[in-house]
């Protein structure tokens, strides 16, 4: 046997690490989905959460796509497209099923999905007992994401977006045609498709930045692709505005300041985020990887979109493991899948191999029995801070009727028990033009005159309001009565 036979795996070999690769990483997804499964209700906490569940209902019900507003007052009747239509059917689909448990099951099974793709692609270059502990610590990472909305079906979607192109860069082949096809998904999905555009754009450079113009050929696929990438994205009910509305969103609104998951990246509010960037920056400072200056670029931007707006910590912790793993492998062998192939299989190792399918048959029974005696054990529901139960429950015992004045976390909850909001989440393309800027005065020192202002243009006939917003103080003043109040929503009707 000559050398290169030596240390090249055989068949046998090679399929029995990617049984043992398939195991470690169905194995991290369940244990994933079983750590989140107690804390189900968590994933119920965004306000959201109800206008998405609804609209995905109303769709089902009406086979129409929106085009003008049908939630609020304030807003009725301008333009309003639900470009996450997909998403939304796929959340009210799960309601329909199960409830907010069936909900809060399809997050988390998303989430797994993610987990399991993120291993998967981590242990192409990483031994997988440090592919699956290194996707342990970026799952935790991104935890704050982990909310009822579209964007989590999208995870496992960029996780393969990235990986599968930048391997392709690696091995200087063209990107694979059938991602086009998954782009289209996303873009069904949720607005964060256009990041496509610009991972591409990275993956592209990365291409460039190995071959220099030696090959035209290739170049010319990844231009090629590249330019599909956007119009491919046309195949969605809404064609070009679904492209218009998120690039509005990108550039930025006078809603963005005002809303907490858009606002920066906060160091004291999230110290273990912090201490992972800097200990990433310090291991890349400080080792001897050569990532060349298209990923460098990619770094510097991930992390930049980060640090501007903190629900894409996603876009930092996720995709750059990704992108690095085949330097990290190559410079430092001891953690390589290539030298991990050719090493001794320990005991663990052999019983994955052998008992694959037992295993995987096991894990997926446990799985369902683990789902359905859950969902028999206890409800979730979504967050009290957000569904203001009780004070609907009293507005609808009152028979209390016209216009609502609502803080915006109680614009969900009115979406989906249809009653027409003042302000909700939909802030991406409604509720501007000065409106979120004014409606944010109103609950500012000095803000008494501006709230008497809105109160009258827009006929409030009763204002449902969370506990602790700064406006309640004006409407005692301004002789409004307090009807209603418990720990997390307050009701006020006009003194008269």
């Amino acid at each position: 046997m000559n050398q290169v036979e030596a240390i090249v795996p055989t068949t046998s070999r090679l399929e029995d690490a990617q049984r043992i690769k398939l195991v470690f990483c169905l194995f991290a997804a369940s244990i994933i989905a079983a750590g989140l499964a107690p804390f189900a209700g968590s994933t119920l906490k965004d306000p959201d959460s109800w206008w998405q569940v609804k609209v995905g209902l109303d769709f089902l019900a009406n086979r129409t796509f929106p085009t003008v507003d049908p939630y609020s007052y304030t807003f009725a009747g301008h333009p309003w497209i639900a470009k996450e239509w997909l998403g939304q059917v796929f959340l009210s689909v799960a309601y329909s099923i199960g409830g907010w448990n069936g909900v809060a099951a399809l997050i988390i099974a998303a989430i797994g999905l993610t987990v399991f793709v993120t291993a998967w692609f981590l242990s192409a270059w990483l031994r997988p007992i440090v592919a699956v502990a290194l996707t342990f610590i970026l799952a935790f990472l991104i935890a704050p994401i982990y909310t009822a909305r579209p964007h989590v079906f999208t995870l496992p979607i960029i996780v393969i977006w990235t990986a599968v192109l930048f391997r392709a860069s690696a091995e200087e082949r063209a990107p694979p045609w059938w991602l086009l096809a998954l782009v289209v998904l996303w873009a069904n999905l949720h607005a964060t498709f256009t990041l496509s555009f610009v991972i591409t754009a990275f993956a592209g450079l990365d291409v460039l930045a190995r071959i220099g113009l030696s090959k035209p050929a290739l170049l010319a696929k990844w231009v090629a692709f590249g330019l599909l990438c956007p119009l491919v994205c046309l195949i969605h009910p809404y064609g070009v505005q679904a492209i218009l509305a998120t690039l509005t969103v990108a550039h930025g609104n006078e809603a963005v300041p005002l809303i907490l998951e858009w606002r920066p990246f906060n160091a004291p509010e999230q110290d273990m985020q912090e201490a992972a960037i800097l200990v990433a920056l310090f291991g890349l400072m400080t080792s001897r990887l050569r990532i060349g200056w298209a990923k460098a670029l990619f770094i510097v931007f991930t992390l930049h979109v980060y640090l501007s707006h903190q629900r894409f910590v996603y876009l930092f912790f996720l995709l750059v493991p990704l992108v690095v793993a085949v330097e990290v492998a190559r410079q430092y062998p001891a953690l390589s899948a290539s030298v991990w192939l050719n090493e001794k299989r320990d005991g663990l190792e052999k019983f994955f191999a052998g008992q694959f399918h037992l295993l995987c048959g096991a894990t997926a029974v446990l799985l369902v029995g683990a789902s359905l005696a859950l969902n028999n054990a206890y409800q979730v529901a979504p967050s009290p801070k957000t569904s203001a139960s009780g004070a609907l429950a009293f507005a609808r015992d009152h028979h209390l009727s016209g216009n609502v004045l609502n803080s915006y976390n109680f614009g969900g909850t009115l979406v989906f028990h249809g009653i027409k909001t003042y302000v909700d989440g939909r802030t991406d393309q409604l509720f501007l033009g000065g409106f979120m800027k004014a409606d944010d005065a109103t609950g500012q020192t000095g803000g008494k005159p501006l709230l008497e202002a809105q109160l009258k243009k827009y006929a409030i006939g009763w204002a449902l309001l969370t506990a602790d917003d700064t406006r309640i103080p004006f409407f005692n003043e301004l002789g409004w009565k307090r009807a209603y109040a418990d720990d997390y929503a307050v009701i006020y009707l006009p003194g008269a």
